[in-house]
């Protein structure tokens, strides 16, 4: 594995001895994947930010860091907002306490307190940028609906990228490597009959765990951006995917032939008995929405959804706190309705979630992680069906 001469200060310990912890992890992470050398990347996101994740030992490992980071780097969900965490029953003063310091050993390693699972509606993120992204439903948007470049870095990978503002050249950095191996033929879209818009999610969930490892393309759909997002979020939740590609549709099957659908290729059929089997009507205690944090659009679909009405059960929003800043008139109608919205945390990383034993999620990544994660049933819906779960 190549290193250039200011890799090799760095990992000497010329720069100081977090720069030099940093440099090694990238280095051990290059020598077990093969990497060649280390690329420019220009940006992070790191994981490991919720106290419930990480735990004490993963904060005293980042009490012992000095530094900053040199490239933009945001954070993943933390476990509970940071401010107003006080109204939210599941949250101790314990917890918070510990979360709180959690939050300020990033900061003081110059990581933006931007904490989501969509980093990219925060900044300007472009098709073939190099990124070191972590949690699964941002690095399968990046790599699949920007066509941007990232592997699924662990926590400590992503900030020993942030710090150093390289990342190991291997897997899906490498244009080789990001070519389908798996295609999917989704039946039913074309005379409409069944494939909904709001069907996507659960495409994602049967197709992740079909794939596998193995990047798909999706032949005869013709997703927007949110529709994307909730097909690659379930897939990176049921399976291991990082990438897919859609029929001409995705920035890379648009541009490279390589990337689209080939008849030779081992071809799944997704239909709608499978689809519709996974609505199931079980009653709730709960209803949360936003998994990943919501899109401008998906509020201004929540707030359509939701006007003049009151909900009646515990309804919880999740939503980047960048995106209520830029949309303060969509924060007002889903909290006049009762609805709890979240900023900072997510269903599945905070200990709110947890005092539930039964939660209604219009996410198919939530789907599949809500059970094990927060220890509660999950029933899946439509929006609509989620907001006419909470007011009836």
């Amino acid at each position: 594995m190549y290193l250039d001469t200011e890799d090799e200060k760095i990992l000497e310990g010329e720069y100081g001895e977090t720069p030099r912890k940093m440099m090694e992890i990238l280095v051990a992470l290059g020598k077990v994947f093969g990497a060649d050398g280390l690329i420019p990347i220009s940006s992070a996101q790191v994981s490991g930010a919720s106290y419930k994740t990480i735990g004490r030992w993963g904060l005293e490992w980042l009490s012992s860091l000095k530094g900053r980071v040199v490239v933009p780097s945001v954070l993943n969900p933390i476990g509970m907002p940071r401010d107003g965490w006080q109204s939210m029953a599941g949250i101790t003063p314990e917890f918070a306490e510990r979360q709180n310091e959690v939050i300020e050993a990033y900061h003081r390693l110059g990581v933006k307190l931007e904490c989501t699972c969509t980093p990219y509606y925060l900044r300007n993120t472009e098709y073939g940028d190099h990124l070191a992204w972590s949690e699964s439903s941002a690095v399968c948007y990046a790599n699949s609906v920007i066509g941007a470049r990232t592997n699924r870095e662990g926590g400590p990978g992503a900030l020993a990228a942030a710090f150093i503002g390289k990342t190991p050249n291997y897997g899906l950095h490498i244009v080789k490597n990001r070519m389908p191996g798996i295609a999917f033929d989704v039946e039913g879209w074309d005379d409409g009959r069944v494939i909904r818009g709001d069907h996507y999610g659960a495409i994602g969930y049967i197709a992740g765990k079909l794939a596998g490892t193995k990047i798909p393309v999706f032949k005869n759909i013709r997703p927007n951006r949110d529709q994307l997002k909730a097909m690659g979020a379930a897939m990176a939740a049921t399976g291991s995917v990082a990438l897919f590609h859609v029929d001409r549709i995705t920035p890379e099957s648009r541009v490279r032939e390589m990337f689209r659908y080939d008849p030779g290729m081992e071809t799944i059929t997704i239909g709608p008995e499978e689809i519709n089997g996974l609505y199931e009507n079980i009653d709730v205690e709960a209803v949360a929405v936003g998994c990943p944090h919501l899109s401008p659009d998906e509020m201004a679909r929540l707030v359509a959804l939701l006007e003049g009405k009151n909900v009646l059960k515990p309804f919880y929003v999740f939503v980047a706190r960048g995106v209520i800043n830029a949309h303060p008139e969509y924060a007002e109608i889903i909290r006049r309705s009762g609805a709890i919205l979240v900023p900072d945390t997510c269903m599945v990383v905070s200990p709110e979630m947890d005092r539930f034993s039964s939660i209604m999620v219009d996410s198919a990544k939530a789907l599949a992680y809500v059970p094990n994660m927060c220890g509660a049933v999950a029933r899946f819906g439509t929006m609509k069906e989620c907001v006419d779960e909470a007011t009836r």
